[in-house]
């Protein structure tokens, strides 16, 4: 147990005016039950450190085992390196997981290596070790300084805060008030700890210093304004009884004045005190092993026994258990740095990287501090040490880190690259557009033929696509740093791959036969061969209507590959191959994943790339309240970073979804306003988008001719437009369309360029909308029947709820008007309900008329019983049905699978079934109603 006695009227007495604080904390944090997480902020010197230290006293007199950790600065930038700090006391506790969470957690905490696991995986084994260790001996974890812990760590702590209740295990977090914290999604309730009262304030300095005059006593009390460590510091520097002393401006900040005051006390130590100081205020962890060691590798003359007068006075704690050292205040940290010289600084970053030999990451940051001019050796360590953090998926840590490396690097080509790459990790990874900008017109400046530097090129058409520039200019580009460049065309060539996966991006945004020609002679050049996911976007990205069925045993691979993955970008890239596939299902739980990610501060950009993936396949498979919300957390993103190429997926979800619904004129005013961004940027790929969505706002409203209209400028009727991919995702609404208007020469020349091309080979969906839009256009009833009745029986077809319930309208109304009107009604039923539980409303009405018209009328009576289901029942009953596991679905709403299995039991009786099932066609015979409540 660590902690300092601060604030109080001793060195054992109680905190002066926190009483009813710490009562309140006590409850909230669930202290002494079963377990909770809270967050403690307020004003620098406000006290938190005292009150997270009276709270580790009194847990571990009850018996409870208290650990500690801290944010630092300079260890912001490692991984795990916070939770290195909380579980380091558990290293024995380890070897009782399971192999995969053990192994998961020495890699993480640093112990082994190998490649980086899972945070999700992470997360899991670090719940599972301490609800292991609370099982015998409750836990109490504190963590100060909480903006300073790294985004690895502070991800894994919000996952363990959500899942403290009933475990024995507390979560405190401290936290200056206005601070940037990765806890600001609201992982951890929040108490704000105020300034002392006038009395307790007052009873503190009378008692502390009881000679102090009275113009000092109240001069110190105006000036503190209730802040309990100014009143306790600031006493050195007013006038006592004895005669004035200096003065403290009352215009500083109240942090810069105790910054101040602290200085004093830290250059009052002796010399070699002041030296230890400022090497554990600049190896952030506090490890005394690596502090002693440093010292030794300066040849400075001074050990450990020389921090003794800082103990004393205060100034750090020594925690004799863990073996670290803590600083008092992080003011404290601060002002011994501020003492110090640039020189003196340096000298210690160079002792620190002679020492973490065993930690390249940290090691090479050291180095990096310890130099001043241009040193390849050390720019190149700093690259490595970059490559280590983005393989994390730590994108802004390693820009920083390459940055660095730049920095560093002697004037020549070098530089130029890796001032390039940082600036490719800012646009494409970390959504930070100015600082790639401003990173690409140095990388101008270090390196005159930075045109040609691939990773320059993707960057500056990541920016040309966010800004105001076209897709042309962006290709041309591309496509002369591809060409021209000094490359040998090597597949393991990572800012060539980099730069052919941009291209393939810009060649999907125009979407045009022209475009891709590049690319595919770049694919052809590449030694030994082209890797398997630039030949997958190659066939499924480019033109899947005629290549994409080509390419699934190459999917199959690539999607087999992700069980293990964390690498968003590798995980995003088989998604983005999958999409045209109607493969986007079995990339959904690696795409989770990247989303968790992002939500924790992870790349930006690829956590838009997860969200694109999950809202397509929830409109193609029936989530559509679920793809709703996650467009417009897309939308938000992209609004955030600056990424308004991206908008445009986010804004065509919106729309889709709400022309299904049957919001006709909302759904087509958001078409619009993606066609007008579209347009003078030649993105005819988002323009396809926008009249596919208004296509089928237009067949809601019953507008067939409008409806015609936007889908014939998708694909022209009779053809599958070359590379345009989303020619495939219209085929039903042109030939439709087309059928309703009259057009049936065009509707049966569309099917036939469909059957030509082979598109029901892609997927159990095209098989569907083949064989029904053959139907649709069918020349007599018989073949019609027959080809409905085909469509309606392609194994998988009803995994694609609202293209299924379409055809089954499509075949009830066929088998109507043949004056089959007792058999229509089973097909029109089933649509009927099928578009009621997905809420499209036009849909849904248009069976309904038609049921009518075949003699059916709804059946309405009050003594039918309603089951009522919660919002949280009706959406894990929905995910259960669409045929997720309890392990899938609690991953998905972060649950635990048992709660999912208790949830699933509560339903089963309010919906009158007693199996899994049985739980699709409960939902759709409407016996139930949301609770909205």
């Amino acid at each position: 147990m660590t902690g300092s006695d601060s604030f109080k009227h001793g060195t054992a007495g109680p905190l002066v005016g926190r009483d009813s604080d710490l009562r309140r904390i006590r409850d909230l944090l669930g202290l002494g039950a079963g377990g909770g997480a809270l967050l403690l902020s307020g004003d620098a010197g406000v006290g938190k450190t005292a009150v997270l230290d009276a709270l580790a006293e009194e847990a571990h007199a009850q018996g409870t085992r208290v650990l500690r950790a801290a944010g630092v600065q300079c260890e912001a930038n490692y991984s795990y390196s916070g939770l290195n700090q909380v579980l380091y006391p558990f290293q024995d506790a380890l070897g009782e997981l399971k192999a995969p969470f053990r192994s998961a957690l020495h890699v993480a905490l640093g112990f082994e290596s190998g490649s980086p696991p899972e945070r999700l995986i992470v997360s899991n084994a670090v719940l599972l070790l301490l609800r292991t260790v609370a099982a015998r001996t409750p836990l109490l974890l504190i963590v100060d300084d909480l903006p300073w812990i790294d985004r690895a760590s502070a991800a894994v702590l919000g996952f363990v805060a959500r899942r403290t209740t009933g475990i024995r295990v507390s979560l405190l977090a401290a936290s200056r008030s206005g601070s940037r914290s990765l806890y600001d999604g609201g992982a951890l309730t929040e108490y704000r700890l105020q300034p002392l009262d006038k009395e307790s304030a007052a009873h503190l300095v009378s008692t502390r210093f009881p000679d102090l005059v009275a113009g000092a006593r109240r001069h110190l009390l105006a000036l503190a304004h209730g802040n309990p460590l100014a009143l306790l510091e600031l006493p050195s520097a007013l006038p006592t009884a004895r005669g004035p002393a200096g003065e403290v401006p009352a215009v500083l900040p109240l942090s810069r004045r105790l910054e101040t005051v602290f200085g004093s006390r830290v250059t009052a130590l002796p010399r070699p005190s002041q030296c230890l100081l400022l090497v554990a205020a600049l190896e952030g962890t506090g490890d005394l092993g690596v502090l002693q060691a440093a010292t030794r590798q300066a040849n400075a003359g001074y050990d450990l026994d020389d921090l003794a007068p800082a103990e004393r006075d205060q100034l750090v704690h020594i925690d004799e258990e863990v073996r670290r050292l803590r600083f008092r205040h992080p003011l404290i940290r601060s002002a011994v740095v501020g003492n110090s010289t640039s020189g003196e600084r340096r000298a210690v970053h160079a002792a620190l990287a002679q020492v973490l030999v065993d930690q390249p990451e940290r090691r090479a940051w050291h180095l990096g501090e310890a130099t001043l001019e241009p040193d390849e050796n050390v720019a190149a360590l700093l690259e490595h040490a970059a490559r280590i953090t983005l393989r994390r998926g730590d994108a802004a840590g390693g820009m920083r880190t390459l940055i660095r490396s730049a920095d560093l690097t002697p004037p020549g080509p070098d530089r130029g690259r890796r001032l390039a790459e940082a600036a490719y990790v800012g646009a494409e990874s970390t959504g930070a557009l100015p600082s790639a900008q401003r990173l690409l017109a140095e990388a101008r400046q270090a390196a005159p033929d930075h045109k040609r530097s691939l990773h320059s090129a993707a960057a500056t058409a990541f920016l040309l696509l966010n800004g105001d520039g076209d897709i042309d200019t962006a290709h041309r580009l591309l496509v002369c740093a591809i060409e021209t460049g000094t490359h040998a065309y090597d597949a393991q060539d990572k800012a060539l791959v980099d730069a052919l996966d941009t291209l393939a991006l810009v060649c999907f945004f125009g979407a045009r036969h022209d475009l891709w020609q590049p690319y595919y002679r770049a694919l052809e050049r590449l030694k030994p061969k082209a890797p398997p996911i630039l030949s997958a976007l190659g066939r499924t990205f480019s033109d899947p209507a005629r290549t994409g069925a080509a390419a699934s045993e190459e999917l199959d691979e690539l999607v087999a590959e992700l069980a293990g993955v964390t690498d968003p970008v590798q995980i995003t890239r088989a998604g983005t191959a999958a999409l045209y596939l109607d493969r986007l299902g079995d990339v959904r739980e690696a795409a989770w994943r990247v989303v968790r990610m992002g939500r924790g501060g992870g790349a930006a950009r690829r956590y838009l790339s997860g969200l694109i993936h999950l809202g397509l396949d929830d409109y193609l498979t029936g989530m559509w309240d679920e793809a709703a919300q996650l467009a417009d957390e897309g939308v938000q993103l992209c609004e955030t970073h600056g990424y308004t190429a991206f908008v445009w997926y986010f804004l065509y979800i919106q729309a889709i979804v709400g022309a299904a619904r049957g919001e006709a004129d909302e759904a087509e005013a958001t078409a619009e306003r993606i066609i007008r961004w579209a347009v003078p940027r030649g993105a005819s790929c988002a323009v396809h988008h926008g009249h596919h969505a208004a296509a089928v706002a237009a067949l809601g409203r019953g507008d067939v001719a409008g409806a015609y209209e936007h889908a014939n400028a998708v694909s022209p009727a009779g053809s599958l437009a070359s590379h345009v991919p989303h020619a495939l995702w219209v085929t039903m609404d042109l030939v439709e369309a087309a059928v309703r208007t009259g057009r049936q020469t065009e509707a049966a020349g569309h099917v036939r360029a469909m059957r030509e091309a082979g598109v029901a080979a892609i997927s159990s969906r095209h098989a569907l909308l083949t064989e029904g839009c053959a139907a649709l256009c069918a020349a007599t009833d018989d073949e019609a029947l027959q080809l409905f009745a085909k469509a309606l029986a392609v194994p998988g077809a009803q995994r694609w709820p609202f293209d299924f319930a379409r055809i089954q309208l499509a075949y009830g109304e066929r088998l109507r008007r043949s004056r089959a009107t007792i058999e229509s009604r089973g097909s029109l039923s089933a649509a009927l309900s099928a578009f009621e539980h997905l809420g499209a409303r036009p849909w849904a009405e248009r069976a309904e008329a038609e049921l009518r018209a075949a003699g059916w009328s709804r059946r309405r009576t009050e003594t039918s019983k309603v089951h009522t289901l919660t919002p949280q029942e009706l959406e894990t009953a929905r995910l259960a049905a669409s045929g997720l596991t309890n392990k899938q679905i609690a991953e998905r709403l972060f649950l635990s699978h048992r709660t999912v299995g208790a949830r699933l039991y509560q339903i089963y009786p309010k919906l009158g079934i007693t199996s899994r099932a049985m739980l699709r066609d409960a939902l759709e015979s409407g016996s139930w109603s949301q609770d909205r409540h």
